[in-house]
C-alpha cells in the first residue's frame, strides 16, 4: 500500500510539472490580446486604446504591424486574436477574407505629404490624378521648384492607402500608378518623403502627423479633425478592427470599449474622428464603391 502511494505521489508530481507551464500559458493568454495590421490604424487609435484598455482591465494588447492585408487574413486564419485594417475585406482576391468580420471604429483622412523643404502648399484632384498617371513629372508644373517629382507609392493594389486612392481618384481599384518608387508599407514611404526634397506620397493623416513631413492641402482643404468630421475634406476612409465571425469574450469586450464613449474620448484625443461621430460620411463613401459596414 505504501509502495502504491509513493508511485501515485510521484505521478502527481510529474503531471503537475508538465501541466504547470500549459496552465500558466493559458492564464497568460487570457490576459493578452494579440493584434496585428495596418500601421495607420495602429497610430490613429490602437496604441492609445490599448493603453487605456490595459489600465482599465489589466488585459495587455500586443501590437504588431504587417499591413491591412495581414490584419484581415491572419485574423480570418485564427493566427491572431484581432486585426486592424484601413480597407474593407476583398474576398475576390483571397477567399479567406470571407471569414473576417470588420467593425468600423474611426475615420481617417488620406494626407498628401511632401518634404518640408517643398514650397508647394496645395494640389487639386486633377493634379493628383495627373501625377499618379505620370503626366506631371516635375514640381515646377504645380508651382514648385525645378525638380523631378518622385512619387512614392505602396507596392501592390490592395494596401489600405493604395486601394483608397484608386477608388477616390480613379474609381478603379486596379489602376496602375506610373512610378518606380515602390515601398512595402506606409512607414518606409513616410521616411522616404522625410529625406527626399523631391518626394511626394499619400498616407494616413494620423500617421503623417507623427512624421517630420509637410502635409499639404487637397483642393484647398486641410485634413483637420473638423474638416474630416464635417465631410469638407474629401479624402477619407473608415478604419476597422477585424475579428473572426465568432470572436472571444475578451475581443468582444475590447470592441465594446473602443465603441463606448470612453473609447471614443481616447480616439478624439488622438485627433482622430470616431466612426459614430460622423455618420453622415457613410453615404458619401458609397459613391466610390466602398463597403462601410
Amino acid at each position: 500500500m505504501k509502495k502504491q502511494f509513493t508511485i501515485l505521489t510521484g505521478l502527481l508530481v510529474i503531471l503537475t510539472f508538465h501541466l504547470a507551464p500549459a496552465a500558466h500559458a493559458m492564464a497568460a493568454d487570457e490576459d493578452t490580446i494579440r493584434w496585428a495590421g495596418c500601421g495607420v490604424t495602429k497610430k490613429a487609435f490602437m496604441q492609445e486604446l490599448a493603453k487605456g484598455y490595459e489600465k482599465k482591465t489589466g488585459i495587455k494588447i500586443e501590437l504588431e504591424g504587417g499591413g491591412a492585408t495581414r490584419g484581415i487574413r491572419d485574423t480570418a486564419g485564427l493566427k491572431i486574436d484581432m486585426g486592424g485594417s484601413c480597407r474593407m475585406s476583398l474576398p475576390e482576391t483571397d477567399r479567406s477574407e470571407l471569414y473576417a468580420s470588420l467593425h468600423p471604429i474611426a475615420w481617417d483622412a488620406l494626407a498628401i505629404i511632401v518634404n518640408k523643404a517643398n514650397p508647394v502648399n496645395n494640389l487639386t484632384t486633377q493634379q493628383v490624378k495627373n501625377i499618379y498617371e505620370g503626366k506631371i513629372t516635375n514640381w515646377k508644373e504645380v508651382g514648385g521648384k525645378d525638380l523631378p517629382l518622385k512619387l512614392y507609392v505602396r507596392r501592390g493594389n490592395i494596401s489600405g492607402v493604395g486601394y483608397a486612392i484608386r477608388q477616390y481618384i480613379f474609381k478603379d481599384s486596379n489602376k496602375e500608378f506610373k512610378t518606380k518608387y515602390l515601398e512595402n508599407s506606409s512607414g518606409p514611404l513616410e521616411q522616404a518623403v522625410e529625406k527626399d526634397p523631391a518626394a511626394m506620397g499619400i498616407t494616413g493623416v494620423s500617421s503623417a502627423r507623427k512624421r517630420d513631413v509637410k502635409i499639404i492641402q487637397f483642393d484647398g482643404k486641410e485634413p483637420t479633425f473638423n474638416n474630416v468630421k464635417e465631410g469638407k475634406y474629401q479624402l477619407y476612409r473608415p478604419l476597422y478592427l477585424v475579428t473572426s465571425p465568432t470572436p472571444s469574450r475578451k475581443v468582444k469586450s475590447f470592441i465594446s470599449f473602443a465603441m463606448s464613449e470612453e473609447g471614443r474620448k481616447i480616439i478624439r484625443a488622438n485627433q482622430t474622428v470616431p466612426y459614430k461621430d460622423a455618420p453622415n460620411l457613410m453615404s458619401k463613401m458609397l459613391i466610390y464603391g466602398f463597403d462601410v459596414r
